[in-house]
């Protein structure tokens, strides 16, 4: 399990309002943020999650690092849909938040949802991605809505620089009639590494981002669905279990054919003699041939 501080960035500039994803694009974005928050917390309870918006006049952390889902879905309530985008600047502030968070030893994680223009340029994106390479922070694109080809370019050249060790992905999420939560389930961001992209996803990036096959135990992510994956678990367990009693009764019954197998000796037989000796014991027969012995010799001084 990946101990990790995720610091989530929603995109709520005026391009948020659109209702081509239900109910609307911020409410989903809302509803994703819960997911990944789930997603990251149990899959590691000392992961901790913050929350940033990037729209209005600038970027403002809505929530540090916490493992308190009221304090996640607080600050998404108290979030107004305004103004235009501000990626890069709220990808520096998210970054300088992860680096005074308290357990260092937590992998760095930025997500970023977007769907709206992008105001910086090309070559700005690839030296911001190179500087956030550089100290170690993997950052996350969900890119929906309709967004044009120039941003989505920019996206891309922004991943293609920033892909390392850790896992950056670019999940690009058209219109559909799939939750917006429901898709990014399918996205390497939450999916893990090697899992694949659905195609009707429209294409992602980053290194999970080709694969396919399921890594995951009985084929369910337990970071998804803890109580199917607990369920199984122990379903195997019992099954093992029951098959080991049936191992370790057939071993005891075939001991016991075996033992019935060996001949006893003749039951007729008593167990002691006349003289209280054990029967057939060494000291019995050397008795009896005596007495025979001594009979022998009577006779035969009895005769002379």
């Amino acid at each position: 399990m990946v101990l990790e501080a995720t610091m989530i960035v929603v995109d709520n500039s005026e391009s948020s309002r659109n209702g081509d994803y239900v109910p609307s694009r911020f409410d989903a974005q809302a509803d994703a943020v819960n997911l990944i928050f789930q997603a990251k917390t149990q899959s590691n309870p000392e992961s901790a999650v913050g929350l940033m918006s990037m729209g209005g006049a600038g970027p403002e952390v809505l929530t540090t690092l916490t493992t308190d889902i009221g304090k996640i879905l607080d600050g998404l309530h108290r979030t107004k849909i305004k103004g235009s985008s501000h990626v890069s600047t709220s990808i520096n502030i998210a970054a300088l938040a992860l680096k005074h968070r308290q357990n260092k030893s937590q992998r760095q994680r930025i997500i970023v949802f977007t769907c709206s223009p992008m105001s910086e340029d090309e070559k700005a994106m690839i030296k911001l991605a190179k500087r956030m390479k550089k100290i170690n922070i993997a950052i996350d694109f969900i890119a929906f809505g309709d967004l044009s080809d120039e941003t989505t370019k920019k996206l891309e050249a922004f991943n293609e620089n920033i892909k390392g060790g850790e896992g950056s992905h670019l999940a690009k999420i058209p219109p559909g009639p799939n939750l917006l939560s429901d898709s990014i389930v399918t996205t390497p961001i939450l999916a893990g590494e090697g899992m694949g992209v659905n195609p009707n996803m429209g294409g992602g990036g980053g290194e999970g981002g080709q694969g396919g096959g399921n890594e995951f135990e009985f084929g369910v992510d337990p970071s998804m669905d803890p109580e199917l994956a607990i369920a199984l678990r122990m379903s195997l367990e019992e099954e093992n279990a029951r098959k080991e009693k049936e191992k370790k009764e057939r071993e005891e019954q075939e001991a016991k054919a075996n033992l019935e197998g060996i001949p006893e000796g003749d039951e007729k037989q008593p167990l002691l003699d006349q003289n209280g000796e054990a029967s057939g014991s060494g000291s019995a027969a050397q008795n009896g041939e005596q007495e025979k012995k001594d009979k022998d010799e009577g006779d035969k001084m009895d005769t002379a």
